[in-house]
């Protein structure tokens, strides 16, 4: 008789990790990336949500700069939001209390390059850490230490949001102000999603935009 194979791990698994599943260990890293409005901070609160139905404990932290929407809250652009706990150093995480399962990072781009130790300490802990950020900066570069946690990570769940442009798939955010700080917090009116091809086009298409809408 031949043997059983093995059970092969699907992308439907690894969307719905919360309970664990077979032979996995307590403690792991989960990031959430893409581009800006490609709804990380949405996936984020419904992992956290799911956990919270569970009965697991759950704490989630967030950039204390990061005051958007709210200041004790994650809130997603589609304004849904969870209860957070703004930080001013990622070393602030390591408190987290024993009882606690599962730890919420959002925005975690805007955090300093300590955090990817402090998040393999925390799993280490045997707790399920889930980070969501920006992957990429609005020059197309690796966001602060996103890269180091991506390369961390157990598993990576990249989103897309649509290019306005061209409605291919958006994977860059395109700077609509004139700002060259890095850690500019903005919105719709600062920030647009870009494919590749769109976000190397750069302004020429706020150009061709500004055009139309003069014309129609």
């Amino acid at each position: 008789m031949l043997p059983c194979p093995a059970r092969v791990t699907t992308h439907a698994d690894l969307m719905f990790l919360e309970p664990s599943f077979r032979g996995q260990r307590s403690g792991w890293i989960e990031v959430i990336c893409g581009s800006m409005f490609s709804g990380k901070t949405e996936e984020l609160i419904r992992r956290l949500r799911r956990a919270r139905y569970a009965n697991q404990d759950v704490i989630v932290y967030k950039p204390k700069q990061d005051t958007r929407y709210s200041q004790n809250h994650v809130v997603s652009h589609d304004e849904n939001d969870f209860n957070a706990e703004p930080v001013a150093h990622s070393s602030i995480i390591l408190d987290v209390p024993a009882q606690v399962k599962v730890v919420g990072i959002d925005e975690a781009q805007f955090f300093d390059d300590q955090l990817t130790e402090h998040v393999q300490r925390l799993a280490l802990r045997g707790m399920r850490v889930v980070v969501a950020g920006l992957d990429m900066d609005f020059m197309g570069k690796p966001f602060g230490p996103m890269a180091d946690i991506l390369s961390v990570a157990e598993y990576v769940t990249k989103l897309h949001a649509i290019c306005p442009h061209c409605g291919n798939l958006a994977t860059h955010s395109y700077r609509l102000v004139a700002e060259d700080d890095q850690f500019l917090l903005g919105d719709k009116g600062s920030y647009e999603p870009r494919c590749r091809v769109c976000y190397s086009m750069g302004n020429i298409l706020d150009f061709r935009a500004s055009k139309k809408s003069e014309t129609s």
